[in-house]
């Protein structure tokens, strides 16, 4: 397949529909929908869908408390997030809702073949119920201590301290988030999933898919840890698709919940003849698959997800792209502060535009998180997009009206800086396809300094007080103009409102990618009108203001994720002697390391294969955590952590009082 008849399947991670849309939120579909706006400017078939994720517990009791019913309140919901991404400019090709026909049809699909094969079996399990409520409770429904690093008030399916994945029955000191009473352990038939028989599989699969560092590093601690098999059934009472064939057991959500994409695409599909479901999703399929996520549900696209598709017979995802959380001020959104800002009380405030724009200016293909810091939006913002951007339009667009009918030159006078800014398409566009989008924006501003420099040096305005220059002006202010229509092109797919109303007064049908490089010459345009004003620090208030809770609860302390020097001095860090280290069967990255703490003993397992040679490392000293709680894993018990750093695979430094290890060197 050539590069201009790639064929791309995009998502975004499906919202759930019992809440509204928040600035944490626009980071996904912000940096999904500039990726695809990105991909079809360059002329490729790229198509993006998403749907309202709409079953399960938490949306049947809140329809409950709003004395609807469950279709109702997220018809009701899905509604709302339609009008807030339209708002924000992104451009679904199409929008459904997991509560469909079609994901019905596919979902009892997949069972029906996964059941045959023998990959969903049933057993019975013990699962927490909460009495006074008269129903069993959601992993989510269940808080408690974290069994691993004993963290207070933990969900009943993973610790948000540690990263432990385990079950309600697990938890020590469990709670029902409903009523608040301690819940009963009751036996119920449940169907699962044999994830654990797909490991081979999916190793194979994430070497293709070429996940980022940090994604592909935890996925290892969870394949050394052992994959488990996976519970896709929940008992009534539940919102969801009822297994076929019984009369009380649903699908658990997070099963059909991903299947959304794939009946979001067949109900566009249906209703469109140049699409062909089987085209992208069959096994053989030559088409691109794309999933943009959110870091926290990397478990579920990059393990079960990849599993459940392969086993039923459809083609796993070409890639999936996972994205950090957002900070406000440097600080988790909070509502005492108002910096949990919904997506509709920033619409009420200020542009679109600038909230793309600025999230370009910090995303990248990582998982780390971004900052938005609202000094630096308001300056960032006002600098770049007004200052910077829309100015050159402004200083050359004026003379090309009052004294050239508004029309172009028929040549330019800087064939260099034509070139030069032609030239750049392609180095952007490399940072778009990598979603480098903070070096896209680095690299279109660079430009944007260029040519006003290129302004400022030329003066048109006191050109244009003698008679013989006028020409010269016109030449100067055509090139100028050409610029900033070769900037907007680049950032349409970041600012596309702003983009079309650049392409219109450039009197210009459509953009394609390769437009940038080639001049626009001896057109007649409009009369230019502002396409941008200024943010002003009271409009950035007033939102925060409008986003502030009158009557705040009491916040959680250490809200900034940063720990006390108490909290420190809890750690026991001793230096250990390496006495024995062996590569472990069946682990690609772990060595089993011996180690003498004088007191004691220990068995630690670590992931530092790739960067160590295990007869190198005996005789060594580390530093090690002496009181972190046993961790059973797949291979046995490890009784403490070896403290290293480092991105991962080659490029992980053991922290040790040796010398060689002070100066930062590896050992091969």
């Amino acid at each position: 397949m050539t590069d201009a008849t790639r064929k791309i399947l995009v998502t975004s991670a499906l919202p759930y529909a019992n809440g509204s849309i928040h600035m944490g939120h626009l980071i996904e579909y912000i940096q999904t929908d500039i990726w695809v706006r990105f991909q079809k400017l360059r002329g490729h078939n790229c198509t993006y869908v998403c749907a309202s994720d709409a079953h399960g517990t938490p949306i049947m009791l809140k329809a409950r408390e709003l004395g609807i019913s469950p279709e109702q309140l997220t018809e009701q919901v899905s509604r709302e997030f339609v009008r807030d991404f339209c708002d924000f400019g992104v451009d679904f090709d199409n929008y459904h809702t997991t509560h469909s026909p079609e994901n019905e049809a596919i979902v009892g699909q997949m069972f029906k073949t996964l059941t045959e094969s023998g990959d969903i079996y049933t057993r019975t399990i013990e699962q927490a119920y909460d009495e006074k409520e008269g129903m069993f409770l959601p992993d989510r429904f269940v808080r408690g201590t974290c069994p691993r690093c004993k963290s207070d008030d933990q969900y009943g399916d993973a610790c948000e301290v540690c990263g432990a994945t385990y079950t309600p029955a697990d938890l020590l000191d469990p709670v029902s988030v409903l009523s608040g009473t301690t819940p009963v352990k009751r036996d119920s038939e449940h169907y699962f999933f044999r994830l654990g028989e797909y490991e081979q599989h999916l190793r194979s699969w994430l070497q293709s898919a070429a996940l980022d560092k940090s994604v592909a590093a935890k996925l290892e601690e969870w394949f050394d840890a052992g994959l488990r098999d996976w519970d896709i059934s929940r008992d009534a009472p539940y919102f969801g698709f009822k297994i076929p064939g019984t009369d009380d057991k649903y699908f658990y959500v997070w099963l059909d919940a991903p299947v959304g994409y794939m009946a979001s695409f067949r109900n566009l599909c249906d209703r469109r003849d140049d699409l062909d479901f089987d085209d992208y999703w069959k096994a053989d399929s030559d088409a691109e698959l794309y999933h943009f996520i959110g870091k926290d549900i990397m478990y579920f696209h990059t393990l079960f997800w990849p599993a459940v598709l392969q086993g039923s017979g459809f083609r796993t995802p070409t890639s999936v792209f996972s994205h950090g959380f957002l900070t406000v001020n440097g600080h988790k959104m909070s509502k005492s502060r108002g910096t949990f800002i919904q997506a509709r009380t920033y619409l009420d405030n200020l542009d679109p535009s600038f909230l793309r724009y600025y999230y370009a200016a910090k995303l990248g293909p990582t998982i780390e998180d971004i900052d938005l810091n609202l000094e630096d939006f308001i300056a960032r913002v006002n600098s770049d997009l007004v200052g910077k951007l829309i100015n050159i339009a402004s200083r050359c667009a004026g003379f090309i009206s009052k004294r050239f009918d508004g029309r172009l030159a028929e040549s330019l006078p800087d064939s260099g800086l034509v070139a030069e800014f032609g030239n750049a398409s392609e180095t952007i566009a490399g940072h778009y396809e990598r979603r480098e989008y903070s070096k896209a924006m680095r690299e279109i501003m660079r430009l944007a300094d260029k040519a006003n420099r290129y302004i400022d040096d030329k003066k048109p305005w006191v050109m244009i007080k003698d008679e013989d220059s006028l020409a010269d002006v016109q030449l100067v202010c055509s090139q100028g103009l050409n610029m900033f229509r070769s900037l907007m092109i680049y950032l349409s797919p970041v600012i596309p409102a702003v983009a079309d109303d650049a392409r219109k007064f450039l009197s210009e049908e459509r953009w394609h990618w390769r437009d940038a490089a080639k001049p626009l010459l001896g057109a007649t345009l409009p009369k230019f009108k502002p396409l941008l004003t200024r943010v002003e620090k009271d409009q950035v208030q007033r939102m925060v203001e409008q986003s502030r809770d009158s009557t705040p609860a009491p916040e959680a302390p250490a809200e900034d994720d940063t720990i006390s020097i108490d909290d420190f001095m809890k750690v026991d860090l001793r230096i250990a002697r390496i006495d024995k280290a062996e590569p472990v069967d069946g682990a690609d990255k772990l060595l089993a390391l011996t180690l003498d703490l004088g007191d004691s003993i220990r068995k630690v397992f670590a992931g530092i294969k790739e960067a160590y040679d295990a007869d190198s490392l005996v005789g060594r000293q580390v530093i090690v955590v002496a009181n972190l709680a046993p961790r059973k894993m797949r291979f046995g018990v490890s009784e403490g952590m070896v403290l290293a750093a480092g991105p991962g695979g080659e490029d992980i430094f053991l922290l040790s009082p040796d010398d060689g290890a002070k100066a930062g060197m590896r050992v091969k």
